[in-house]
């Protein structure tokens, strides 16, 4: 890898890139293959080049807590996960893949709600088989979201729970497809089951760092970590130039024939409102996915038999298309890590699960520039919506059908989690610039050579984690960027 100290940053460079995580390493991956020897690109990173070791012996470094980052008001409870340097959120990701499902792209045509998506899930199903096969996913394939092709790896073996509940909901209960290594890869070792995920100790999780490093180590590309981007500049109706403040106090400016921001939903908006950007959506429609983290209290069944973190998901709640007309759907994750039951004898006897519920966007949650004497950026979060609230408030009648066949004491659910790290929606894409920052792959509708990736591009957001649709969408953003 090719790394630049601040005074050797260039002037000038064909694409200037931020961010090193998933959306900006994937859709270098997607354009280098194609583009010609001599393209110059410059990658700038907030964060350092720290190796996995190190991040281990200083997981509890204040560097690495994204609280830091940016200030929040709205609701206390409030918070946005995420890691930044080289692999970006990578390092912290629990590695969860489900895809989307057909309808998650067509909301507003199928329930009268929230937008659709300007491609269809048959447009971005090639881009998820080879986002899959990079990531080398264990899963099992289902009819509800089509593929041609096998995964890459086998499925984690289930916990007892799960084979009875896959029995009892034949096509609609399977087990949870994952960046877990089922078995050993050439890049990494079987996940040992320690739920830790966030911080992989042995390396079993899918991260750019260890699997995805060599899009960095052409020689076209040249990195600079610790090197914040500060803003867009543009003239005469087109982005030009990338303004840049190094960690050591270097300020200055790369010009560029294409700009790529792919940092997260924080970040890409803020970059743009300090660059001018006059859309009215930008920043605006910030969201995620509500979770409910809980336990099946069984009787005379033993749990915990599972070799992941997350072993099952459950999708009753999730294609129900009458219920998703007034209520959100949800998805529920089983689980062979959690808290265990305490009464002797019957430790094994309960079911972790978590229940993840999709919100619409709302245009009054949103991401604001920082001021002078607090540069972080601001975000405004009031809370879910009547959408998500009626899942939540029928969850408990919801979970005691769908666990029904199991011997079930009781069920016990926590209050709502804070975050599940998952920053969405806040540069818009679509067809129409009066409803959407960008186009469909990510191009500004009024800056044309600057493009925008990550899941700030969603335009609702599912039930299904994003990281695999967002890496999906960056591989087709890269093959249909044209010549480079």
């Amino acid at each position: 890898m090719r790394s630049l100290g601040s005074r050797q940053i260039p002037d000038a460079a064909d694409i200037v890139l931020v961010g090193t995580g998933f959306a900006s390493t994937f859709f270098l991956s997607a354009i280098l293959p194609r583009a010609r020897p001599g393209l110059k690109i410059v990658v700038l990173e907030r964060g350092g080049n720290v190796p996995h070791a190190e991040r281990i012996e200083r997981r509890n470094d204040a560097k690495f807590n994204a609280d830091g980052y940016y200030r929040t008001t709205g609701d206390p409870n409030k918070k946005w996960r995420f890691s930044t340097g080289f692999g970006g959120s990578s390092n912290c990701w629990t590695g969860n893949t489900p895809r989307m499902l057909p309808a998650d792209f067509e909301m507003r045509t199928r329930f009268d709600q929230g937008m659709d998506w300007p491609f269809s899930y048959d447009a971005l199903e090639p881009y998820y088989t080879r986002a899959e096969e990079m990531m080398q996913i264990s899963g099992a394939r289902n009819s509800l979201a089509p593929s041609t092709s096998p995964y890459p790896l086998p499925p984690h073996r289930p916990s007892m729970p799960e084979v009875a509940l896959s029995k009892a909901w034949p096509g609609l209960f399977e087990p949870m497809p994952t960046a877990r290594a089922s078995r050993a890869t050439p890049t990494r070792p079987q996940c040992c089951g320690n739920g830790v995920c966030n911080l992989c100790p042995v390396q079993a999780k899918f991260t750019i760092m260890g699997d995805l490093s060599a899009p960095y180590n052409d020689p076209r590309v040249s990195c600079v970590f610790d090197c914040e981007a500060t803003a867009v500049l543009t003239e005469g109706g087109a982005a030009r130039a990338i303004a840049w403040r190094s960690a050591d106090g270097n300020t200055g400016e790369i010009r560029a024939d294409q700009i790529v921001l792919g940092a997260n939903g924080l970040f890409n908006a803020t970059l743009l409102k300090q660059s001018g950007d006059t859309s009215p959506l930008t920043g605006r429609r910030l969201h995620e996915q509500l979770g409910i983290t809980g336990r099946v209290y069984l009787d005379g069944m033993d749990s915990f038999q599972g070799s992941t973190y997350v072993t099952g998901i459950a999708y009753p709640l999730y294609v129900d298309e009458e219920r998703r007309r007034t209520t959100a759907a949800a998805l529920i994750e089983t689980r062979s890590v959690g808290r265990m039951r305490l009464e002797a004898g019957r430790w094994r006897q309960v079911l972790p699960i978590r229940l993840v519920i999709e919100d619409l966007p709302d245009e009054a949650n949103a991401v604001t520039p920082g001021s002078d004497a607090d540069p972080r950026p601001v975000a405004h979060f009031g809370g879910i919506g009547d959408y998500a609230r009626k899942a939540m408030e029928r969850a408990d009648q919801d979970l005691a059908r769908i666990f029904a066949s199991l011997p079930v004491d009781w069920i016990e659910l926590d209050d709502p989690a804070p975050t599940e790290s998952h920053i969405q929606g806040t540069t818009v894409m679509g067809h129409d610039p009066a409803h959407s920052v960008t186009d469909q792959d990510g191009l500004h509708h009024r800056w044309r050579d600057l493009r925008v990736l990550g899941s700030s591009l969603f335009p609702t957001g599912a039930p299904a984690n994003p990281t695999l649709t967002l890496s999906a969408h960056a591989l087709r953003a890269g093959d249909r960027a044209g010549s480079l």
